[in-house]
């Protein structure tokens, strides 16, 4: 080989090695976009043929399946999701559970429970992705944190590395999440925590709430800003700068609430999904909250 020959050798091999290199970095950037979550971390699933818990306030009169909340999930680019148990349904957590192990750890559950559940039924829920508990609050009474069989619970939840979810306004919350965190649980706020929506951000309940983001052990929903009041997406607006400085980005999460029970009328997913940009117009930052989930929710 001769000299010439063996320099456009080594050229041609210069510039396959950088294609090469290009090529690799292409795929791994895109096998990080692909592998990038985005979770959205609150939602419903249910239909007409689901027995009903006594004393329930609402009942939807349609059907949120599982696989029309899939089809959400794909048209809106969300890799994982969060499935709720609704209030109406009370502590049968069956539908739930049959959605979890149907999707093979793509969705994670927060289920409903009665105070005196026994240890092993938290852990047959556990072992299909159930990842807390929810306590939907919005009117009824408090419950005593310090009974027996709450104490009992709480000791269950910690065990497991379960979250608390509490739907509340923002004033009980300010008393309630210092009271769970005393237990060592995770606590998560439902919907920019619920403030009086006549206050919005000047609510003392909910500058109460962005003093707990210290803790490091509560996360807030930045969720249906519209069970805030007329003026939600405006609350939002005011409330968002302040609990990203108060918790940071990691301690944030995005739900759609999808079905929007009792808003279905004025509310679809993909609006929602929307108004996230707007409420986070830094590509960056956006996908900081929609990934930060990952670890709590064990995805």
């Amino acid at each position: 080989m001769t000299r010439s020959e063996r320099g456009l050798t080594r050229r041609q091999f210069g510039a396959g090695a950088v294609a090469l290199a290009s090529a690799i970095a292409s795929a791994g950037r895109a096998m990080s976009e692909v592998t990038m979550p985005a979770i959205d971390t609150h939602a419903h699933v249910f239909h007409r043929g689901l027995k009903l818990a006594p004393g329930r306030r609402y009942a939807p009169d349609y059907d949120a399946p599982l696989d029309l909340y899939l089809d959400q999930l794909d048209r809106n680019g969300m890799t994982n999701g969060v499935l709720v148990q609704p209030s109406f349904l009370g502590t049968d957590n069956s539908y739930l559970v049959e959605c979890l192990k149907a999707t093979g750890g793509r969705l994670r559950g927060i289920a409903v429970v009665d105070p005196a559940v026994p240890a092993e039924e938290l852990a047959a829920l556990d072992r299909v992705g159930v990842v807390g508990i929810r306590l939907n609050l919005v009117g009824q009474p408090l419950p005593d944190l310090a009974a027996p069989e709450w104490k009992a619970l709480l000791t269950s939840v910690k065990s497991l590395s379960w979250q608390v979810e509490i739907q509340r306004n923002a004033s009980d919350l300010a008393t309630l999440a210092p009271q769970l965190l005393d237990r060592g649980v995770a606590v998560v706020l439902d919907h920019f925590a619920l403030p009086d929506p006549k206050l919005g951000v000047a609510d003392p309940g909910f500058q109460a709430v962005l003093k707990l983001g210290a803790t490091r052990n509560v996360w807030v929903k930045i969720s249906a800003p519209y069970r805030n009041g007329a003026a939600g997406e405006s609350f939002a607006k005011q409330a968002y700068p302040l609990l990203r400085t108060a918790y940071g980005l990691d301690r944030l999460l995005w739900g759609s609430d999808w079905p929007h029970t009792q808003f279905e009328a004025t509310q679809t997913y993909e609006k929602n999904r929307r108004f996230l940009d707007e409420l986070v117009p830094d590509k960056g930052e956006r996908a900081q909250v929609l990934a930060s989930p990952r670890q709590l929710f064990r995805f």
